[in-house]
């Protein structure tokens, strides 16, 4: 967990909790979690869009792995954000981290570590990421499109 601490994210996004997102435990359930860090992952492609929004049947990337651990409850009335980063950028793929936190007391809730596959939606094919998705994670995320 210390190490999450140590960690800058670019982009947050808050997340409301709604009713059906509780299970019979009071809690939000885990199917939620995802949707919540699904929902990160669009705002999150929309800022490095220069806020646009992505044409997801044209996209070129896919979720291929997903991998979270649920690390404490999270409760309807809880003040919850989604952080998404870019951490790795290989010749098809990307990976992500994600956290579900508590922004009242800082705890992290859920670590999400992810990773999507460049795609040709047309040919159904895995792809190079393109030098334009390269350069706007740069840019957003350690500030230059080197």
């Amino acid at each position: 967990m210390e190490e999450l601490e140590k960690i800058h994210f670019n982009h947050s996004v808050g997340i409301q909790i709604r009713f059906n997102d509780i299970d019979p435990l009071g809690h939000v359930n885990n199917a939620s979690q995802i949707s919540f860090l699904d929902y990160g992952k669009i705002c999150y492609f929309e800022a490095l869009n220069n806020g646009e929004p992505i044409d997801w049947t044209n996209a070129q990337f896919v979720m291929v792995n997903i991998n979270v651990s649920y690390m404490e409850q999270i409760f309807l009335r809880e003040n919850i954000e989604v952080r998404t980063k870019i951490t790795e950028i290989g010749n098809k793929s990307i990976k992500l981290l994600q956290i579900l936190i508590n922004k009242d007391n800082g705890h992290v809730k859920t670590v999400c570590n992810g990773v999507m596959c460049a795609f040709d939606m047309k040919t159904q094919q895995s792809v190079l990421v393109s030098q334009e998705w390269r350069d706007k994670i740069n840019k957003f995320e350690v500030g230059s499109a080197d």
